[in-house]
């Protein structure tokens, strides 16, 4: 498994800074890595760019087990932000700014193709995602993994929320990143699959539409990585804490290992069955609304009833679903330990309102958010 970031690129006084070139140039001159000058470098190391200039994000190695994950994120987290020192800014682990902002496409051929078909959806587009590969055999295991774990994709965004405020105010949600990263037309649930040739199929024909620049476009909330040999779990927010992010991680492979094992022992049943078969597209966007509206604070739907409980509740069956897969990784005390903190203590939109709540100052936010993402 392996973890992508996105962070945004903050000046001291806690506003956008437009300095991704300068934080990649830097990092690059620094970078001892031969790997740094592949073309396709393997997930883990160096920094790369984002859409925006306001951005960065960060990549760790494909790792084993979560301490030496752990060790990856921070170092990757650490490496940007002494970047984005040399430029006169710092990193910070928000999902959207809490200001009024404006950004600026970053300068190269794809991504300004991308800000002129798609406009005003392009300009408004800062916000920082979590991305979690796991590793699979092939295309036919990776959409079994797919299709098992769409149940669960509102849950781990409901866990990770980490962007209440856009454009001066409190959107009202706790993640309001995926409300603005769903307006891109390939974004959010997708139905079940079925094999690895009807999704290379789709994504083809969604190529072929003309309507998006290339396979990099297809942004499902989980999809086959374009070039690793992964599944990419793409809906979390960027989270404020590192062990958030390592929840997501271990979260992530444990509902890919136990895809793998229910598959092998009962090939033709369906991830979850309630006497109607597959978990429909249209309920899942519903569940992944609610999971963005109040995250951890009010209610989600069950995956396995479809009905509004307690945000506890559905963490609860999230956990007893993979618990056997946790234990097999040796990672079930360590997510127990989290899920236990995130439901006490909240998580990063709850942070954020708190700390907006003691300065009335949504810069003070950032600023603290961008020391928090270091510690």
């Amino acid at each position: 498994m392996g973890v992508e970031e996105e962070f945004m690129l903050v000046s001291p006084d806690g506003r956008p800074a437009s300095v991704a070139p300068a934080v990649l140039q830097h990092a690059a001159a620094i970078e001892p890595e031969p790997s740094a000058r592949m073309q396709d470098p393997p997930p883990g190391g160096v920094l790369e760019k984002e859409f925006k200039q306001e951005q960065i994000e960060t990549s760790t190695h494909p790792c084993a087990d979560l301490d030496t994950l752990a060790a990856g994120i921070r170092e990757g987290r650490s490496r940007a932000d002494a970047s984005a020192r040399h430029a006169g800014a710092r990193v910070a682990a928000i999902a959207t700014v809490p200001g009024v902002i404006s950004s600026t496409v970053i300068r190269d051929r794809r991504s300004r193709l991308i800000g002129a078909d798609f406009g005003h959806v392009a300009r408004e587009q800062l916000t920082c995602g979590c991305h979690v590969h796991v590793e699979v055999a092939d295309d036919d295991e990776g959409v079994v993994v797919l299709d098992h774990l769409r149940p669960w994709t509102p849950v781990l965004l409901a866990l990770s929320s980490n962007s209440p405020f856009w454009q001066g105010s409190d959107s009202g949600y706790a993640s309001y990143r995926s409300q603005v990263w769903n307006r891109w037309p390939t974004a959010g649930a997708t139905p079940p699959f079925g094999d690895g040739a009807t999704y290379r199929r789709v994504v083809a024909d969604l190529v072929r539409s003309g309507t998006i620049v290339d396979d990099r476009m297809v942004y499902f909330d989980a999809r086959l990585s374009p070039r690793y040999p992964t599944v990419e779990v793409r809906v979390a927010d960027v989270c404020l804490e590192v062990e958030d992010t390592l929840l997501q991680a271990a979260l992530v492979r444990a509902l890919a290992q136990t895809a793998i094992t229910e598959h092998a022992a009962d090939g033709d049943r369906d991830a979850l069955r309630d006497g109607r078969g597959a978990v429909r597209t249209e309920q899942l966007r519903v569940a992944s609304w609610r999971a963005a509206r109040s995250g951890l604070s009010g209610e989600l739907l069950s995956p396995r009833t479809g009905l509004p409980v307690p945000a506890a509740m559905v963490v609860a069956e999230l956990l007893a679903h993979v618990a056997p897969a946790l234990a097999g990784f040796g990672d079930l005390e360590r997510v127990e330990a989290r899920l236990d903190v995130v439901l006490r203590q909240g998580t990063g939109a709850d942070r954020q309102r708190a700390w907006y709540a003691e300065h009335d100052d949504l810069d003070a936010v950032v600023r603290r958010a961008s020391e928090r993402t270091l510690s």
